[in-house]
């Protein structure tokens, strides 16, 4: 029997220097940088990390190789066969981090519910605040972990496709957020992505995921709540997008810490969405 589970699907520093060495628990860090930043993300991981921490590499490793668009959600085989190399089991608490307080990390959460996993919480602040907190690193070459053993159940209502998606996009119950930021929703400001439109889906609203953080930190419930009470009805499905998955899933995350319950990732996103000229754009 697990002592140690996780309730939230959001944790503390505090939190997590307490449970830290809990043999249940598996501690993943997800940090990605986005192309053409010129950092490497798992050469960060090895300089310095939360003691015991993997490195979880969602745009290549565990990820759909055969796929057009950027890091797309791999086959439930591949992924508990990747996340077994990494000491997940199913009996496993994982918390996921990320380098730059809250941006990746929520991506990993997401893929872990997709998949059927439940036990997922991401740090708040991440790898920022557990530093600030004067907690240890660790660095260098780690100590590969024990194989875990994973049994992944997708979750069909966590993802979305285009095509699915096209045929939803105007119904009452559905509401698009889109996490790019406004100037990339309104098409004012250029795609980074070369070949992708400029614009946003038709009925979609703009919600850029910094209104959700301060700080390297979710808002508080109540607030995020309002952030999504502005721009939705509380019993609409919601449907997260923005530039290639990444920042859809912190849209995802602070929705479920709102209350909110039927959340949906566009997995493609606008990569997929601005460059497939049957998809309307405005």
């Amino acid at each position: 029997m697990s002592l140690l589970k996780i309730t939230s699907p959001l944790v503390s520093v505090s939190w997590l220097a307490e449970n830290l060495f809990q043999p249940e628990l598996v501690v993943l860090d997800a940090s990605w940088f986005l192309p053409g930043s010129e950092r490497n993300a798992e050469n960060e991981w090895l300089a310095k990390r939360i003691p015991s921490a993997r490195y979880f590499d969602f745009d290549t490793k565990i990820a759909d190789s055969a796929a057009s668009f950027p890091h797309m959600l791999p086959e439930p085989a591949h992924f508990a066969r990747e996340v077994e190399k990494l000491g997940v089991s199913s009996s496993s608490q994982v918390v996921v981090y990320d380098s730059q307080g809250i941006f990746s990390a929520p991506r990993v959460w997401w893929m872990f519910r997709a998949m059927g996993h439940d036990d997922v919480a991401v740090l708040d602040g991440g790898l920022p605040a557990w530093e600030v907190a004067g907690n240890r690193l660790e660095t260098g070459e780690p100590v590969s972990p024990a194989v875990g053993d994973f049994n992944a159940q997708y979750q069909s209502q966590w993802v979305i496709d285009g095509d699915t998606l096209l045929k939803q996009l105007n119904t009452p119950d559905v509401q698009v957020l889109d996490a790019r930021a406004a100037a990339r929703f309104y098409g004012t400001q250029p795609e980074p992505r070369q070949g992708v439109r400029s614009g946003h889906m038709p009925s979609a609203k703009s919600l850029p995921f910094g209104q959700l953080l301060k700080d390297g930190h979710f808002l508080p419930a109540e607030q995020l709540q309002q952030r999504f009470d502005a721009v939705s009805d509380a019993e609409q499905r919601l449907i997260f997008s923005c530039g290639s998955g990444v920042t859809a899933c912190i849209l995802a995350l602070a929705a479920e810490l709102s209350g909110r319950k039927q959340l949906t990732v566009y997995d493609g996103s606008w990569t997929e969405w601005g460059t497939t000229y049957k998809y309307p754009v405005v």
